[in-house]
């Protein structure tokens, strides 16, 4: 057995931690993997030529249907269908666009959006096993760094042809689909049970806080400096993380030196890793694919995912193509739910780990409660969003509220895989994030199909309608069905431990080899 390392105590002294510091730093991490995924969805507002793109929509509809007179937010009575006009009260005008370069049609967007998401289809499964059997740290790190290196060669690429643009996301998507499989290995070796969901949102929340400020600053810098200057500006502010990664963070906390000898005592008495365990159990593949709670989270994710990218990345949109606000003013009020939605999901994850820890829920409550927030608030947001028309800023409104609730996701089903399995917590995100990776395809696809030269209210009804569906499923199966309990089977077929077993029991009860 390898001797362990010495405890020389946390970096930042008993103020932070050394598991905290892992936390604040899996973070930034994920915002910087996240903040580079969403910032084209705002960049390419900058990007497109948006007066051409119009003009070839009219010529090829045999009409001019794009050039309508607005009256107080609604077409004139010959037409039902509804467009707005720009907020600030200007009416029988039409919205001044800021013109990009590229004249890629609504199609063409969506297909360079959803681009992405091919790379996280094929990396997840693959790079979860190397997580988990070899270094979860540093499959984090390239996570990160191809992430790095693409978005600072976009704008090259993108000159080239569109072509080039759709490699660097593809590529960009490998890289972020190791993103949540090792940070769930992350979590498994470091958090205490009773940390696990307040750890597991520190995380996560990076997602949030990494969207907003990614849609901020590329609104601003887009504005100022062109679309260039956000994936050169984006890119290098990223690599000083990869430094900090690279020396205060290890896989576990036998492996750390910057740690307290109490701290790791604590940590890994609580999950049973006192001893290095020098193998890692093979996955039960059968049992995991009869299992029901699996089923639940797999299909939860899903589900949620659609709702969640429809926020993500089609939210600018709306507000720019039907509620005209400007490409500055757009980026802002797109980023401003996401501060808010940090803070409301480690309140959330802290409140239900406190409970939790009294004894007065159980794991599975805590899981079902936050999974419940995160889809009944937002599916009532967008159906007031269906009728609420063209007022404005209480659009914008109902919309920061959908997105702040959604942040109970991340105490939700998005970290009950290390509950149920944290032996195979990598493998299991992998296998559900990569079927949830399926709506990030098709939701810049479907959006782009049903807005195709029908940029109004009512094509949007539409696909509000099809998420509001999406939240209920997920609702109903995941409250049905979920479950916060280890499964016998983290054990890889030990005959040992035939029940399941609640979060507080240790873990990793796997003895080491002789």
């Amino acid at each position: 057995m390898t001797e362990e390392v010495p405890a020389k105590g946390s970096i930042l002294g008993k103020l932070v931690p050394a598991r905290y510091v892992l936390a604040l730093l899996g973070s930034i991490g994920m915002a910087i993997v996240y903040g580079l995924k969403v910032n084209l969805s705002v960049a390419m507002v900058a990007m497109v030529n948006h007066t051409a793109i119009k003009e070839l929509n009219d010529i090829g509809h045999g009409s001019v249907s794009g050039s309508v007179t607005l009256f107080n937010g609604t077409r004139e009575a010959d037409s039902l269908v509804e467009t707005c006009s720009p907020p600030g009260g200007a009416t029988n005008v039409t919205a001044k666009v800021e013109d990009g370069p590229f004249t890629w049609s609504e199609p063409l967007q969506g297909t360079l959006l959803s681009c992405y998401f091919w790379g996280y289809l094929v990396s997840q499964i693959p790079l979860a096993h190397v997580a988990e059997n070899f270094s979860a740290k540093w499959v984090m790190l390239f996570s990160v760094a191809i992430n790095v290196v693409c978005t600072l060669l976009t704008p090259v690429f993108t000159e080239m042809h569109y072509g080039g643009l759709i490699l660097m996301r593809v590529l960009e998507g490998i890289g972020g689909g190791a993103s949540f499989p090792a940070m769930h290995v992350m979590i498994a070796s470091w958090a205490p049970p009773t940390e696990r969901m307040v750890m597991s949102t520190i995380i996560y929340v990076g997602t949030s806080a990494g969207t907003a400020l990614s849609i901020l600053l590329a609104g601003v810098l887009s504005a100022q400096w062109g679309w260039e200057s956000v994936f050169y500006v984006m890119g290098a502010l990223s690599c000083i993380w990869m430094l900090l990664w690279t020396v205060l963070v290890q896989d576990n906390p036998n492996k750390q030196r910057f740690i307290s000898a109490e701290e790791r005592q604590m940590i890994t008495s609580s999950l049973g890793t006192e001893q290095k365990v020098e193998h890692h159990p093979a996955v039960p593949w059968g049992k995991v694919f009869k299992s029901i709670p699996f089923w639940a989270i797999l299909i939860a994710h899903t589900c949620n995912n659609f709702g969640w990218y429809m926020f993500l990345i089609e939210i600018p949109f709306y507000m720019k193509q039907v509620l005209k606000f400007n490409v500055a003013s757009n980026a802002a009020l797109s980023a401003l739910p996401y501060f808010p939605m940090i803070i409301f999901s480690i309140v959330l994850g802290k409140v239900l780990d406190t409970l939790q820890s009294k004894g007065k829920i159980s794991t599975t409550i805590a899981r079902k409660t936050a999974t419940s927030i995160c889809t009944i608030i937002p599916g009532i947001c967008l159906l007031i969003l269906c009728y609420i028309g063209c007022h404005h800023y209480e659009a914008v409104t109902v919309m920061s509220v959908g997105i702040v609730a959604m942040g109970a996701m991340f105490s939700g089903f998005l970290s009950n895989h290390i509950d149920i399995a944290p032996n195979f917590a990598g493998t299991l995100v992998a296998l559900t994030n990569t079927a949830a990776t399926l709506p990030g395809i098709i939701v810049p696809l479907f959006v782009g199909f049903v807005t195709h030269g029908n940029q109004n209210i009512s094509a949007w009804r539409i696909i509000f309608g099809v998420t509001i569906v999406l939240f209920t499923l997920e609702f109903l199966v995941f409250v049905i069905f979920g479950s916060g309990s280890e499964q016998p089977w983290n054990k890889s077929g030990s005959p040992k431990d035939p029940e399941a077993k609640d979060e507080k029991t240790p873990l990793k009860d796997i003895p080491a080899k002789p």
